[in-house]
C-alpha cells in the first residue's frame, strides 16, 4: 500500500487504537516517526515504544497509556500536511490547550516540543499537536 502521509496514518492509527482501548498500535518503522513516538513517551502521553522486525519490515510497538479506560492521548491533530506545509517562528509557537497539550516541530536542529523550540529560540514545520 502506498501511503502519501506516512506521519497523519501513524497518527491515524494512534487515535483509532485509543478510541477501541487498544494497549498497543504498530506503525511502520522510519528515523522520524521513531522520534515522534519518543517525544510522545517523554511526554507522557505513551507508556513505550519499541522498533521491532515484523517478517521483512521494521515496524514500531507503541504502547498506548490509559488511566483506567481513559487514555492519555485526549486529542492528536496532524498540523502541517503533504499539500499544506505550516511553518511557525520561535515566537509564533503556538501553546496547545493552554499550555497542557504539546506541539511536535520539526526543526534544524531536530524533532523537538514546541516548548523546547521557543527555549531554543528556533522555528520549523509544526507537525501535529496533543492534548
Amino acid at each position: 500500500m502506498n501511503i502519501t502521509d506516512s506521519i497523519g496514518d501513524m497518527l491515524t492509527r494512534i487515535r483509532n487504537a485509543n478510541a477501541a482501548l487498544k494497549q498497543e498500535v504498530l506503525v511502520p518503522h522510519s528515523k522520524l516517526k521513531t522520534e515522534i513516538a519518543r517525544l510522545l513517551k517523554k511526554e507522557g502521553y505513551v507508556t513505550d515504544y519499541a522498533v521491532a522486525q515484523e517478517g521483512a519490515h521494521k515496524q514500531i510497538r507503541i504502547q498506548l497509556k490509559f488511566s483506567g479506560k481513559t487514555p492519555a492521548i485526549e486529542g492528536i491533530k496532524r498540523v502541517s500536511r503533504p499539500g499544506r506545509r505550516v511553518y511557525v517562528g520561535s515566537e509564533e509557537m503556538p501553546r496547545v490547550q493552554g499550555g497542557m497539550g504539546t506541539a511536535l516541530v520539526s526543526t534544524s536542529r531536530g524533532i523537538m516540543t514546541g516548548t523546547e523550540a521557543r527555549k531554543l529560540k528556533v522555528g520549523g514545520e509544526l507537525l501535529c499537536t496533543v492534548w
